[in-house]
């Protein structure tokens, strides 16, 4: 009993390292993408460029856009290689 609440308490142990890591890749991510988005703004206001609030949310669109077929097509090409749709298909030859 006492080795099975040892094994117990070392998998909570591992499971809050792991939520701990996945915050801070999350936190990471953000932090990755609201720089990005800084460094563009100011590169484009360095060069003169002006951009409207419209062309703020068409950006923002098209970028949230490709992110989701990005991963939709991500998606598909894992669950069309687990079910096994990538498999090559034998076929059967006739001999005449």
């Amino acid at each position: 009993m006492l080795e099975r609440l040892r094994l117990d308490v070392d998998v909570v142990r591992i499971t809050i390292t792991v939520m701990n890591l996945t915050r801070l890749l999350i936190f990471v991510a953000f932090l990755g993408l609201g720089l990005t988005v800084w460094g563009v703004s100011r590169l484009w206001a360095d060069l003169g460029i002006q951009m409207t609030l419209h062309g703020w949310i068409a950006y923002g669109l098209g970028a949230t856009a490709s992110l989701v077929l990005s991963a939709g097509l991500f998606y598909l090409v894992f669950k069309s290689s687990r079910e096994g749709y990538d498999t090559e298909q034998k076929t059967e030859s006739y001999e005449e």
